[in-house]
């Protein structure tokens, strides 16, 4: 359960640091440019630590970037007045049931991050 939140997390982090990067333009704002960096440092830290909880590399991931390019895609909506075709708005439902999909099909769930632990405890317990 952690790792999620972790990933929570990661995700929070790196929509702030794409927002920043627009409102940088062109990293020519020093307070967004900083967000920026500071938010993606944070993100994959967070990250990294989700995966290292036992968090698969390939839901996790997909976790984290369908996540971050639905909400940056509807906040750029909201917020920068872009505009999303109904094809943009289709391959985003696309990439959210794909996600859905890779965790269902995912048997990695609550193994350790380490393979070689999971030998060992494979091993001890024949």
């Amino acid at each position: 359960m952690i790792a999620y939140v972790l990933l929570a997390g990661a995700i929070v982090c790196e929509i702030v640091a794409t927002l920043s990067l627009k409102v940088s333009e062109g990293f020519s704002k020093l307070p967004p440019s900083l967000l920026v960096v500071i938010g993606y440092v944070c993100s994959f830290t967070l990250l990294g630590l989700a995966l290292n909880r036992g968090l698969p590399v390939s839901v996790g991931y997909a976790i984290w970037a369908a996540a971050g390019t639905t909400i940056v895609a509807i906040l750029g909506v909201v917020f920068f007045r872009e505009s999303l075709s109904g094809v943009a708005i289709a391959g985003l439902a696309l990439i959210v049931v794909g996600v859905g999909l890779l965790n269902l099909g995912s048997t990695g769930h609550g193994t350790s991050s380490n393979p070689a632990s999971d030998d060992e405890v494979s091993t001890q317990s024949r």
